[in-house]
């Protein structure tokens, strides 16, 4: 049975870790959203750049499931960074009824480009810790991550007492 953080009697959805991360999501997600778009970018365009880049995740269906995003909206994102020239399709050479996304030239030029901007927004969001408060807090977080990744699909568990 898990630890008992919360209780039932005395629950409020403001001092939950869900709604607490939720709001500081969505609160970074504002500021960045504002920078990028000087820059004629989206975060979530930017965002797709950075899977490729990386190796995230390389097929849009991919993309999908890592930013829980509607696959038409992605699929338009999609269309228009390939217009710009800074992505495209192709087929996998292992299974050619999967099509990949490979970053430009121009598209790895252009998220090499913004990074600068996304570091100068976490570090704004970041300022009120120490050093040492962020390694913590990028710690607790991936180990939640991995918990829930290592326990996806399963089913809660019932409180104690109840069938």
């Amino acid at each position: 049975m898990p630890k008992q953080h919360y209780r039932s009697d005395n629950y409020r959805a403001r001092d939950s870790i869900g709604y607490l991360m939720k709001r500081v999501s969505g609160m970074m997600l504002d500021g960045i959203e504002a920078a990028f778009e000087s820059h004629g970018f989206t975060f979530t365009q930017w965002v797709v750049l950075m899977h490729v880049r990386d190796g995230i995740a390389l097929t849009s269906a991919e993309i999908c499931r890592e930013m829980r995003h509607d696959s038409g909206a992605l699929t338009r994102v999609i269309d228009q960074l390939e217009e710009r020239g800074l992505i495209v399709r192709q087929r996998s050479r292992e299974d050619r009824r999967v099509v990949e996304l490979q970053l430009t030239r121009a598209g790895r030029e252009t998220v090499e480009s913004l990074i600068p901007l996304t570091v100068e927004c976490l570090n704004a969001a970041l300022d009120i810790f120490t050093r040492e408060e962020v390694a913590t807090l990028k710690n607790l977080l991936t180990r939640m991550h991995t918990h829930l990744q290592d326990h996806a699909g399963e089913a809660p568990r019932p409180p104690s007492g109840k069938p």
